[in-house]
């Protein structure tokens, strides 16, 4: 990681105030096309914060990256900027320097000018000019550099030389957009790291967009995740991982996916609540602070959220919450194995749009991202609009329909275990790690523990 001792000012170049916090308050962006990219965010990032906005492409977290840089403007609501509303400042009076995923470098000038360049813009000095750019360069690993075009450089060192651009102005906020995307997974895990410290050491508030949920969860000090315009929750990585606000902050999250079963609830009063998984059930004991949210869904279908993590292979008669079957593969991935095991229940796949079979086309959403594991999961009918407006449907299969389909329960063993294709096996499950969700995706429990 580098170690930045590059001097750092509350005020920029021209020796004014710096901006340190951004607010969003019921901000929507509409394209002219109409095309609802943004939903009404509502939204803050404190002094010194790393937030990172996470979702797939085409959420509308870059476009809500612009918003606050001024390259859009937005349909509705207010962007805030220390305290000031910032609707109207044009970009160049917001004091914010912005890292694209291109890097954006001008080919036909050096590495040492296109640093410079802010500098040169706000009528700096060329000796005090000089000695900032050296300072910064040094601090990123690329002060021997200086002296060639980017097309010589490699995409680490482009990068490099897009941050030190972004750096040398010593602005009150950082906008990245991706900055990470074109490069190998190597070189943006030590990025990423490096990036991370750099803006901490600084102490600047950094807005960042990725749609990596691994470079969210390491590098963050708070995560907004978004489906579709709308904003999903927002946390620190232990509580949007740990404690997710919807069902598709749940499937999001996590690698392995979280396992996403279908239940059925019948409450035993003053005893335990069983939740019944297809041909197999478990049991909430009546202690359990969770199981009066449960309970009001007697006789009805939730979803149970069960992570990797809180499943563990035990022997066959091993008492207690245990769940039976069949490994119908195994993945090997050096450091573990991934078995996906048969237990007789009904899986809720949420695809990363959060569409369903029976959407209609939707053209101005643009192109839709299909994959083969990941297919969409038809609703009920619409009953009720949710909180942006919007319809608001189950997630839970219609029995009539034919998109119901089998759980592939994941589980995690030892790197390559002595079991196969078609071995029984038995997970012991941790019942105070279970997550719990209403049929239209919302968190139902009252604690997370």
């Amino acid at each position: 990681m580098i170690l930045v001792t590059v001097f750092w000012s509350s005020v920029n170049e021209l020796g004014e105030e710096t901006v340190t916090t951004v607010a969003l308050k019921d901000v929507s962006k509409i394209f002219k096309d109409g095309t609802l990219a943004v939903d009404s965010i509502n939204l803050d990032v404190n002094d010194g914060e790393f937030m990172v906005l996470l979702g797939p492409s085409g959420c509308g977290k870059s476009t809500v990256l612009r918003m606050i840089a001024g390259l859009e403007d937005p349909t509705q609501g207010a962007v805030l900027l220390d305290g000031e509303l910032a609707n109207d400042l044009p970009p160049r009076d917001r004091k914010i320097a912005m890292v694209f995923q291109d890097f954006a470098l001008y080919p036909h000038m050096t590495v040492g000018d296109n640093i410079a360049f802010p500098l040169r813009l706000a009528g700096m000095e060329p000796t005090p000019r000089g000695e900032r750019v050296t300072d910064v360069a040094s601090a990123l690993g690329i002060g021997d550099v200086l002296a060639r075009k980017p097309g010589q450089l490699s995409g680490g060192q482009r990068q490099r030389v897009a941050m030190g651009r972004a750096i040398v102005r010593r602005p009150g906020l950082f906008l990245m957009d991706e900055p990470l995307s074109n490069l190998d997974s190597g070189l943006r895990a030590e990025l990423r790291a490096e990036i991370s410290g750099l803006t901490r050491e600084l102490g600047v508030t950094t807005v960042y967009v990725t749609h990596d949920q691994a470079e969210a969860l390491t590098m963050a000090d708070r995560v907004a995740i978004m489906r579709r315009g709308v904003l999903q929750d927002v946390g620190t990585p232990t509580q949007v991982y740990g404690r997710p606000a919807t069902l598709y902050v749940a499937a999001f999250l996590g690698s392995p996916r979280m396992n996403l079963l279908e239940a059925s609830v019948y409450v035993h009063l003053d005893r335990y609540v069983t939740l019944n998984l297809g041909e197999q059930s478990l049991y909430l004991p009546w202690d359990d602070i969770r199981s009066r949210a449960v309970a009001h869904y007697h006789g009805e279908r939730i979803v149970v959220g069960m992570r990797a993590e809180a499943l563990t292979p035990v022997s066959p008669d091993s008492p207690g919450d245990v769940l039976r079957g069949r490994i119908r593969y195994l993945e090997h991935h050096g450091h573990e194995s991934l078995a996906f095991l048969d237990i007789g229940a009904t899986a809720i796949v949420v695809d990363e749009m959060g569409a369903r079979l029976d959407d209609p086309p939707v053209g101005q959403r643009g192109l839709r991202r299909f994959s083969s594991v990941m297919q969409r999961l038809a609703g009920k009918t619409p009953e009720a609009d949710d909180a942006a407006g919007g319809t608001r449907t189950s997630v839970l299969p219609d029995p009539g329909r034919h998109h119901r389909r089998p759980a592939e329960l994941a589980v995690r063993l030892a790197p390559y275990p002595a079991v196969a294709a078609g071995h029984p096996l038995a997970v012991a499950v941790r019942m105070d790690a279970l997550h719990f969700f209403d049929e239209r995706g919302g968190r139902i429990d009252v604690g997370w523990r």
